[in-house]
């Protein structure tokens, strides 16, 4: 399961999900700088350490590195809210303390999202029994 990523490691990743495209360490480091002093190495060895934990796979462009997302932020939003619920004493509880922490909006994309997948569930089943 990932584990939470850490204040400069989201930072540079919230680039690298929003340009959704092959990105350099100086592409990041220029954004950065936009809002922090912060230097080259600095970015380059965040970005090389995100790549040894697998969030980014990265191909040679020239003499630098063009680094792409493994998976998407919400994916890993998702393992995250799963690894917190998941080792939950109580998950039921939990579900419902965090439900009531979420504002309409979200109550709202959470009925969405049941309904997108419990659609998917039902299409499975259908697909299932049609080769029966």
């Amino acid at each position: 399961m990932p584990r939470q990523l850490g204040e400069l490691e989201d930072a540079v990743m919230t680039r690298v999900w929003q340009w959704n495209r092959p990105v350099t360490v100086r592409e990041v480091l220029e954004d950065l700088q936009q809002e922090r002093s912060i230097a080259y190495t600095t970015v380059m060895t965040v970005m090389d350490n995100l790549h040894q934990k697998g969030w980014v796979r990265r191909e040679v462009a020239g003499r630098a590195y063009r680094y792409t997302a493994v998976s998407t932020r919400s994916a890993y939003s998702a393992a995250l809210m799963n690894e917190a619920w998941s080792t939950s004493d109580n998950p039921a509880a939990a579900l419902v303390a965090f439900f009531g922490m979420m504002s309409q909006e979200q109550r709202e994309a959470l009925k969405d999202a049941v309904r997108v997948v419990q659609g998917d569930a039902e299409r499975d089943e259908q697909a299932q029994n049609a080769e029966r």
